[in-house]
């Protein structure tokens, strides 16, 4: 028997067959059972991270189920908002494992057949972590995803200039954590993310808008602000907070496969 709440009511988002089928109130509908448990800090957050891959659930897993709820609502939100013809999915990818949900969601979005541009938004080659170097590789030879490494702000500049080719920009830039003006070139990165939604652009937060503290809601400078945010396993006290609010936009919580017993927040 399972309790209120718990993730195995519901399939988990790699393994539901019908999730790139439904708009965001059916997205809200199917994850009801996430966003009715107890709001956690961030803290809580990588704890129950760390305690389920003790309990068995690989890492690589956990990030396989963010990366396809991140997918489902990019599609659902260029759906609702007219843009699904408009151009590439741009998914700006941070080095770590926030950005590593941002590639495997590259990876679904293509697989159901949307156009990608996946940007590695950092100073070195690959991703930093092993998960998110693995989901790095995968997007290799995927004919509808174009990666590219933009080290410094220049690159990020001219990526830029393609904006009016973008249909969505996907922030998977930096989760919680950060505090203090951003360092280069993530900040050139959270600018575009401004420039996009000034344009019309939706924005689609990959956890939390990058550098938003999950248990404060205080912001990075400059701050990234989202049309949408997804974030996993529980609602986020930051996200709930008047200023965190304010930047994540509307919020959807996507179980991930957090086990109960890993989960004492």
């Amino acid at each position: 028997m399972t309790s209120p709440g718990s993730e195995t009511e519901t399939p988990l988002p790699a393994d539901d067959p019908e999730l790139f089928e439904m708009d965001l109130r059916a997205l809200r509908r199917r994850w009801a059972g996430a966003a009715e448990r107890q709001p956690i800090s961030a803290e809580q957050m990588t704890g129950a991270d760390r305690r389920a891959q003790a309990f068995g659930v690989p890492g690589e897993r956990l990030m396989e189920h963010a990366g396809t709820a991140v997918a489902a609502a990019v599609r659902a939100l260029a759906e609702t908002t007219g843009r699904a013809d408009r151009g590439s999915i741009l998914i700006l990818c941070g080095p770590g494992n926030n950005g590593g949900d941002g590639l495997v969601a590259a990876r679904r979005l293509a697989g159901a057949g949307a156009p990608v541009v996946v940007a590695l938004v950092a100073t070195e080659t690959r991703p930093s972590t092993s998960d998110a170097r693995r989901n790095w590789d995968r997007l290799e030879g995927i004919e509808a995803v174009t990666r590219v490494h933009t080290p410094v702000a220049r690159d990020v500049a001219i990526l830029g200039q393609s904006l009016d080719q973008v249909a969505v920009v996907v922030d998977a830039l930096l989760g919680t954590g950060v505090r203090g003006t951003l360092r280069e070139p993530i900040r050139s990165a959270v600018e575009l993310i401004g420039r996009a939604r000034t344009a019309g652009i939706p924005v689609v937060a990959v956890d939390t808008p990058t550098a938003v503290d999950l248990t404060s809601g205080d912001g990075s400078v400059p701050v990234a602000q989202a049309d949408l945010t997804v974030t996993f396993h529980r609602p986020k006290r930051g996200l709930l907070t008047r200023r965190g609010a304010a930047l994540a936009g509307r919020i959807l919580v996507a179980p991930i496969g957090i086990p109960q017993e890993a989960d004492r927040g």
